[in-house]
């Protein structure tokens, strides 16, 4: 299979474990073999599990290139997005890095899915399913509709002409009223669930005739001047040859804390005690202090460095303007090298403890206006500063003035506390080198 995962998300509606860094897909709250995993690792998993030589392709932003990286290291190929532009222009990206860096070729299938859906094995054999119904030609684009389990107002829906396992499609509806969707449901309708394949040089086609670019370069160098238009817009709405599959296998969406405590592995995660008298109450904490709740019902409680949510599951759902009045930076990231938590703020100063895995480096890079104290807290490690190495071990101090290129290797884990010190401390303020 040739599969592109489309991961983004703004981080707002599982704060404050997410942020625009870390959204969704990258929380471990799942479990694989008592050890805890992401969305995207579970993902991948799924996908290997049923197809061993599938090849993945994650469309992705900047800001979750190193996450995606952390969790994944080089297993899957990454088409990263030099800004958003919505999912038309990423996918369209994504389907100019298939054929002119991997190779894929005009004839060959490609499945199109969203990264974060809760589901079993039985899903991604029905996006194989998906693939070999699109190499077969019938239609131009073939998408995969969910059962609906309940007349929802959450999602748009596929209104098929008959409801056979494959059919044409009739139409398309926009989120309903629960009225409106109960009418669709007597109609075979299904949930729109972002599911599609199609010929690579359908696809590429379509984007020529609506974008002037020459290939995968030329439209990369010029991305922040596309339009930002959803693929449904652009592409599904306006094609006449589409045809739909049926699945009605376990699907969820865990885009909400409501939807999310209902498949994580573990009602609680950190330190957490809850009472005898608390009833339906999931937490996540995240940080090095307990928490203790007693007497909750139906409650979500999440607290991270970022923040610390409480609210009843239902009204979880609605959380999203509020948490947009929010205006901090991430406090805590995934790098391709490890994390970085932000323990303290001050005029002046910002002090990060950073936890790099063995084997992995840091960019060569230089700040401009901060100067930089490292500590080392355990671990063994190398730092280059204006190309002189220098061994770490445990305790020793080194100091970086602004100005200097400098980077770390972990030779075993390697525990450092960085404190930034400077009137602009920013995290545009970086140049990155080649290392010689």
């Amino acid at each position: 299979m040739n599969i592109i995962l489309l991961s983004g998300g703004s981080g707002k509606r599982l704060w404050p474990l997410s942020n625009d860094v870390r959204s969704k897909q990258f929380i471990k709250l799942f479990k694989n073999d008592d050890e805890y995993e992401s969305m995207v690792q579970r993902v991948y998993r799924q996908i290997t599990t049923v197809d061993a030589d599938a090849k993945i392709t994650i469309a992705t932003s900047k800001s979750q290139a190193s996450a995606i990286k952390n969790q994944l290291g080089e297993k899957a190929s990454i088409c990263v997005e030099p800004c958003r532009r919505d999912t038309f222009p990423a996918i369209t990206l994504a389907a100019a890095y298939l054929h002119d860096k991997l190779g894929v070729t005009e004839n060959e299938a490609v499945v199109v899915c969203p990264v974060d859906p809760y589901v079993d094995n039985t899903y991604y054999e029905a996006v194989k399913s998906l693939q070999k119904l699109a190499e077969q030609g019938n239609a131009n684009l073939t998408l995969m509709g969910i059962e609906p389990t309940y007349p929802s107002d959450k999602y748009g829906y596929i209104i098929p002409e008959n409801g056979e396992n494959v059919s044409k499609v009739k139409e398309f509806k926009e989120k309903p009223d629960v009225e409106n969707a109960k009418r669709y449901l007597t109609q075979n309708a299904l949930w729109n669930a972002g599911i599609f394949a199609f010929k690579l040089g359908y696809l590429l086609e379509e984007a020529h005739s609506m974008i002037d670019f020459t290939d995968y370069r030329d439209l990369f160098d010029k991305y922040d001047t596309l339009t930002k238009i959803s693929f449904d817009y652009a592409v599904v709405e306006k094609e006449s040859s589409i045809q739909v599959l049926r699945y009605s296998g376990a699907w969820k969406d865990v885009g909400t804390w409501n939807m999310m405590a209902e498949v994580m592995a573990d009602k609680t995660k950190g330190r957490v005690i809850l009472d005898e008298t608390c009833v339906n109450t999931n937490v996540v904490n995240e940080l090095n202090i307990p928490i203790l709740c007693m007497g909750c019902k139906d409650t979500i409680i999440a607290a991270s460095g970022d923040g610390i949510l409480i609210s009843d599951k239902e009204r979880s759902g609605y959380m999203k303007p509020y948490v947009e009045k929010i205006e901090t930076e991430a406090m805590c990231a995934e790098k391709s090298w490890g994390t970085y938590t932000v323990i303290d703020v001050q005029p002046g100063s910002m002090t990060i403890k950073i936890s790099m895995r063995a084997g992995e480096h840091m960019t060569y890079h230089m700040h401009h206006y901060r100067e930089e104290v490292w500590t080392v807290v355990s671990g063994k490690g190398k730092a280059i500063v204006d190309d002189m190495e220098q061994l770490l071990c445990t305790g020793d101090v080194i100091t970086i003035t602004a100005g200097c290129k400098h980077m770390v290797e972990a030779i075993t884990a390697l525990d450092m506390i960085e404190v930034q010190l400077g009137d602009e401390i920013s995290v545009v303020d970086k140049i990155k080198f080649p290392m010689k």
